[in-house]
């Protein structure tokens, strides 16, 4: 049985943790520099173009059995096409996407590397490029039922048709119980139909943070590893702290407005002012505070009494000097 997926590039700086990942299977143990690495979705619990779909646990146990399994191509398993090692997969779900079952999407997300050489450059170039970037898994498993009656399907034990919605339920194939992870190919046309690359955080210098929050609910193509996580953790910290001080500024703007407005505007009442300060945008809010002030500033002298004596008349306050 084959499944598929999609290439997700990574540049992003390799942690300890995942070279000590790697060097698991290398022969010596390799440094950041001589390695490629990036992100590749094996498979999802969506229904395939062959009309099946993995469940659930049956992608957190390929997530174990396809660790340290070799990327090929076209699913010929020949020496001359080994191209990839993953060395960490996890399950990975997107919040607020359904499949057409109407489950919580899931996918199958692996991290594979390959060695910097003059043989893979062209390789490289192409995942970069994105002309290789569709995948194919070979898995075997033990269970593959129907999803309507539950029947075996090896067996052939209804009458069920694959792509039929039967009673409001779409008929496919459900597999279970993975048994055993072959390997993963480079493909032309993979199952999957959203099979495609997508970026890693990193990968862009100046997010759109509106383009990051879809991503994070669901909405996007923006997958995460540890280390941009925390990272994206830190900027909504600063965010988050740049937002409390936008806040605090507008406080004492709509403050400084309603004070000003009960001097020069005392038939108007504090509590409509308040509520007509609320509902201003803050360009407004500025405005209108500079022209109260201005218009303050003729009904009561609110300069300061040790103000620089060019920007005060000397006669007018000779009586508050020191």
């Amino acid at each position: 049985m084959k499944g598929a997926g999609y290439i997700l590039r990574k540049k992003a700086s390799l942690t300890t943790e995942e070279l000590e990942q790697i060097n698991q299977y290398t022969r010596r143990p390799f440094q950041e520099g001589e390695l490629y690495t990036f992100s590749v979705v094996l498979c999802d619990n969506e229904v395939d173009r062959d009309g099946e779909r993995f469940t659930i646990e049956a992608l957190h146990r390929l997530g174990e059995l396809f660790l340290g399994k070799t990327g090929i191509f076209d699913h010929n398993p020949q020496v001359q096409n080994q191209a990839a090692r993953i060395y960490a997969c996890q399950v990975e779900q997107l919040p607020g996407r359904v499949t057409k079952t109407g489950e919580a999407y899931h996918r199958l997300v692996a991290r594979a590397y390959l060695p910097r050489s003059q043989k893979n450059e062209t390789f490289i170039l192409e995942l970069d490029s994105g002309i290789k970037k569709e995948v194919s898994v070979g898995c075997s498993v033990a269970k593959r039922s129907c999803s309507i009656c539950g029947a075996d399907r090896r067996t052939g034990g209804c009458d069920h048709v694959k792509g039929r919605t039967y009673h409001g339920v779409l008929c496919c194939t459900v597999l279970e119980e993975p048994t055993d992870a072959y390997e993963w190919s480079f493909v032309a046309v993979p199952a999957q139909r959203e099979a495609g690359v997508i970026k890693n955080f990193s990968e862009k210098e100046d997010w759109n943070m509106e383009e990051v929050w879809k991503s994070l609910s669901g909405e996007g193509e923006l997958l995460l590893n540890p280390e941009e996580r925390r990272q994206l953790a830190k900027e909504f910290a600063d965010l988050r702290e740049q937002a409390a001080c936008g806040r605090q500024y507008r406080k004492e703007l709509e403050k400084s407005l309603v004070r000003l407005c009960g001097i020069v505007s005392p038939e108007v009442p504090m509590e409509v002012m308040e509520r007509t300060a609320r509902t201003m945008g803050l360009e407004d809010l500025r405005e209108f505070e500079k022209a109260f002030h201005k218009r303050a500033e003729q009904v009561l002298p609110l300069t300061p009494q040790l103000a620089p004596m060019e920007k005060r008349d000397v006669e007018e306050y000779r009586d508050f000097q020191i």
